[in-house]
């Protein structure tokens, strides 16, 4: 049952179809039928001990990590719970991400979300790519900590372009892992048509940077209306008092007119 299973089961890494050297796109298809995709950029900031010069005092070091393109990946998809995991460099690194649906009470009623519930991130410090002398070098898990992020309405895919940063706590003496992630679209639930997202729901950071985009073009619009109106009223004004016959007002002057 299980062989059965993990042959109905396909991941794809697309990533070599984005533009974007940094970004990644991953699928997800149970029974010929994608159930779970993902695109974005991440890069993880990872503080780390070495030796001081002295080799007496530790100092904090910084590793900076992305997430290389051609990574391997395996995913889960289920009617309320979804996983996706994404593993680099001969699994030094892993990501695993912990999707989430559920119901809420609002003015409207029941409504239905899902919502991004926990990260885990593994990183192997004697990996010598990103992390130089590390200090007792070895593996170590930074997780997320009651996380509730990319909320989104079910039915509907999640985008946000900008950046936005969530902090993880290592085993590695509690040190703040930070994870980067930029231009991200995903959906780990309801997905209607095989390879494409369902309509988009904007972050905040998004809504509010395409409100200060448009708002310059609505005021500029609404200005030039003013001042067409404005000009067509003094044209029209000017018309009708041109057209009025001026009674002179010294009697003198009537045996002039006829």
């Amino acid at each position: 049952a299980a062989a059965h299973l993990a042959a109905e089961q396909e991941v794809e890494n697309l990533s070599g179809l984005s533009p974007n050297p940094e970004k990644d796109i991953f699928v997800v298809r149970e029974n010929r039928t994608t159930c779970l995709m993902a695109e974005f950029a991440a890069k993880f900031i990872v503080p780390y001990d070495v030796w001081a010069s002295n080799y007496v005092d530790l100092i904090t070091e910084q590793a900076d990590i992305p997430l290389s393109r051609g990574a391997e990946m395996k995913g889960k998809c289920g009617t309320n719970e979804s996983e996706l995991e994404i593993s680099w460099l001969e699994q030094a690194y892993t990501l695993k991400l912990f999707f989430l649906k559920e119901g809420h009470n609002t003015s409207r009623g029941q409504e239905a979300f899902w919502r991004l519930s926990r990260i885990q991130f593994t990183y192997d410090t004697s990996e010598r790519t990103y992390f130089k002398d590390a200090v007792s070098p070895g593996k170590h898990t930074a997780s997320s900590h009651r996380l509730s992020a990319l909320v989104t309405p079910a039915g509907k895919s999640y985008e946000c372009q900008a950046q936005q940063t969530i902090s993880l706590i290592s085993s590695d003496h509690q040190k703040s892992v930070q994870l980067l992630l930029s231009e991200v679209r995903v959906q780990p639930f309801d997905i209607t048509a095989d390879f494409v997202f369902s309509e988009e729901h904007k972050c905040p950071v998004d809504q509010r940077e395409q409100l200060e985009e448009t708002l310059p073009l609505i005021l500029g619009l609404i200005l030039g209306l003013v001042i067409v109106i404005t000009l067509c009223a003094y044209h029209i004004h000017h018309k009708l008092t041109a057209n009025q016959v001026q009674i002179p007002r010294d009697r003198s002057q009537y045996k002039h007119m006829g």
